[in-house]
């Protein structure tokens, strides 16, 4: 594609005009907007999985998730973690289990090119922990192949080395009923009931059902499973009665009115698992309450079924504040105020497990989901702050109010090495994600560049001030985690583009003459690796090879983060990297559509870095808004 052409003024006001309408036209009745997040298709088979397992799938409608599964097997027989990853084993695998529970049979011609994949890459044997526990709950593993997890481990003290509050809030969101699972080892009756005995490459009677030894100083770990084992087998758990009540307690209290845990599927998922366990019923009200919540992340459509594995309506309203604001929308305009107090009104005022290692913090936090009082998070709380600020309310003093709770909240979660994690503080024990339970390397929710940047962004925005000392150990944090080439690693979406972007955006509204080398550095680096179409791109496998960092297939979201941190950059240092912005522009302007929307098939979210990522379906939509609108405040500034 060629992007030589000058941008005009009028192109650009036409794409920001176009763009408004269609968000406007998808503003729900209530305020808010909320669009899919897509994963990939394990959450969908796990829920396939579930419904099975309590005797529920005759009253979804599942046989539409075998048309959902159906259509993203690829030619190559996998299915994918993200679009053109060419397959990943344990996806596959979930989804050919669940498309044998649905009825399809082993020499259905999609079975065979699945199981072709499968055994190609090693089997179940080399799946992840998380399959093969799956496959465990219906006898298609064997649970002496899954680590133990001690039941004592929920009555361990707050206070000592190692409790569950030391595991990040999605961890143990979904472990605490794991505990309870592992300890009674199910092996659930199903009807029809399956094998999965042909994706065993070695044979299943040749099955080792041992854990993978790494051969360094995590075997340890492997020592100590044994240990738990042995205990299990001689009925020698300490405390296991007393044990399994606190975790039963634990899930009771934290399922919100709604049914939701945690505010995403696995714990949704794993906690409806332990109470079928404890021989909760069906018709429990908790049991219905539960699985309406999983039904409320499902999607369906006229011939498909699938799970979203969590929603995003706080933080797509308020990023959808904000572009429409940059874009030009007045501050009091209807659609923004009705947003705004949509988010005022689903501020948290409850407290919650942050709690635990945070006692000066008061509540005051937003969460990512409709329901999810004790997972608020850091990211979503100061996206929120900067739309409530942009915004102009009837009830300003409401709005301060809920502002200045948020940002006392904010304060208390700064983390020791001075930057800013998700959900909790200091979580940061990196042994965790060593041992065998682990394997996702996602144990633990330690500071972050991404959210530190963006807490700096609103302290610089809204014009907010935290304790001098500790915005300086925050500014130094951030520095320090700038990577050599100049960009920053980006936690929660793809990746040195989305880091970057939110580290340019933060230092130049908070340490714009100080930092001018830093970001400099920053800018250049977005420049050096922008596409020749005139976008940018990044593919989730940087994660796994940063090598790759600032590479891939031009997307609209990043081209627009890249474009954000450019033109804060540009009027940070006045040094505007005019023809790298004009021609991003470009690309925005020439790949927008009709009616107002951008696509890209792309996944630029990010769950667990290397093992778990996410389409956020408003990221092509709201973004480019904001760059759009940036660019021609930038424009008009300049004459």
């Amino acid at each position: 594609m060629q992007t030589q052409d000058r941008v005009t003024v009028n192109q650009v006001a036409e794409a920001i005009a176009a763009s408004q309408k269609y968000l406007l036209s998808i503003q729900k009745p209530a305020g808010y907007w909320w669009a899919e997040l897509e994963s990939n298709v394990t959450i969908t088979a796990e829920a396939v999985l579930l419904h099975k397992i309590w005797g529920t799938d005759s009253t979804r409608p599942l046989h539409k998730a075998e048309t959902y599964l159906r259509s993203q097997q690829r030619e190559h027989g996998g299915w994918e973690l993200y679009c053109d990853d060419g397959g990943e084993l344990s996806t596959t695998v979930e989804a050919y289990m669940a498309l044998k529970l649905l009825g399809v049979p082993a020499d259905d011609p999609a079975m065979l090119k699945a199981k072709a994949f499968i055994l190609q890459r090693g089997g179940i044997s080399k799946t992840r922990i998380f399959t093969k526990l799956h496959l465990a709950l219906i006898g298609c593993y064997d649970w002496r192949g899954i680590p133990s997890l001690p039941p004592w481990i929920m009555l361990l003290p707050d206070n000592f080395f190692i409790n569950i509050y030391e595991m990040s809030s999605w961890a143990r969101s979904s472990t605490v009923p794991l505990l309870i699972v592992c300890d009674r080892k199910p092996v659930f009756q199903i009807e029809p009931a399956i094998t999965v005995d042909e994706l065993y490459a070695e044979g299943r009677d040749r099955v080792q059902w041992e854990l993978p030894k790494s051969g360094d100083w995590t075997d340890l770990f492997l020592t100590l499973d044994r240990g738990f084992k042995l205990a299990e087998s001689l009925n020698l758990v300490p405390f296991r009665d007393e044990s399994i009540k606190a975790a039963e307690k634990w899930i009771l209290d934290r399922q919100e009115a709604t049914g939701d845990w945690g505010g995403i599927i696995p714990a949704m998922l794993n906690s409806l698992l332990a109470l079928r366990c404890l021989n909760y019923d069906a018709a429990d009200p908790i049991v219905e309450r539960g699985l309406k919540a999983v039904d409320n992340f499902a999607i369906e459509t006229e011939t498909t079924y699938c799970v979203q594995p969590c929603v995003s309506p706080v933080w797509d309203t308020a990023w959808a504040i904000r572009a429409l604001i940059d874009s030009g929308f007045a501050p009091d305009h209807p659609a923004v105020v009705q947003a705004a107090e949509w988010l005022i009104d689903k501020q948290i005022l409850d407290y919650g497990d942050w709690y635990v290692k945070n006692r000066q913090g008061k509540p005051g936090a937003w969460a990512f989901e409709f329901d999810n009082r004790f997972y608020p998070d850091v990211d979503d709380s100061a996206v929120v702050v900067m739309a409530l600020h942009q915004t102009k309310l009837p009830n300003e003093k409401l709005k301060q109010a809920a502002i200045a709770r948020a940002l006392n909240w904010i304060a208390t979660m700064q983390c020791k090495p001075g930057g800013w994690a998700a959900f909790d503080i200091d979580n940061d024990q990196e042994w965790l994600n060593a041992i065998p339970y682990g394997d996702l390397k996602a144990m633990i929710d330690p500071n972050t560049a991404d959210v530190t940047a963006r807490v700096l962004e609103m302290l610089g925005a809204c014009n907010l001030a935290i304790d001098n000392r500790n915005f300086e150990r925050a500014i130094a944090y951030l520095l320090n985690e700038q990577e050599s080439e100049g960009c920053w690693f980006g936690r929660w979406g793809v990746n040195y583009i989305y880091g970057t972007s939110g580290a340019l955006s933060a230092l130049a509204l908070v340490a714009p003459k100080t930092q001018q080398q830093s970001i400099e550095r920053g800018a250049a680096w977005l420049v050096q690796c922008q596409n020749s179409d005139g976008g940018w791109g990044e593919t989730c496998r940087t994660y796994n090879d940063p090598s790759l960092k600032g590479q891939g297939t031009s997307t609209a979201s990043q081209t627009a983060w890249a474009l954000i941190g450019l033109i804060a950059a540009g009027e940070a240092t006045g040094k505007f990297a005019h023809q790298a912005i004009e021609k991003g522009i470009n690309y925005l302007l020439t790949t927008q559509k009709p009616d107002g929307t951008w696509y890209e098939a792309y996944f630029t979210g990010t769950g667990f870095p290397c093992h778990f990522y996410l389409k956020y379906h408003m990221y092509q939509q709201y973004f480019p808004l904001i760059a759009l609108g940036r660019y021609r405040s930038v424009l008009g500034a300049r004459g």
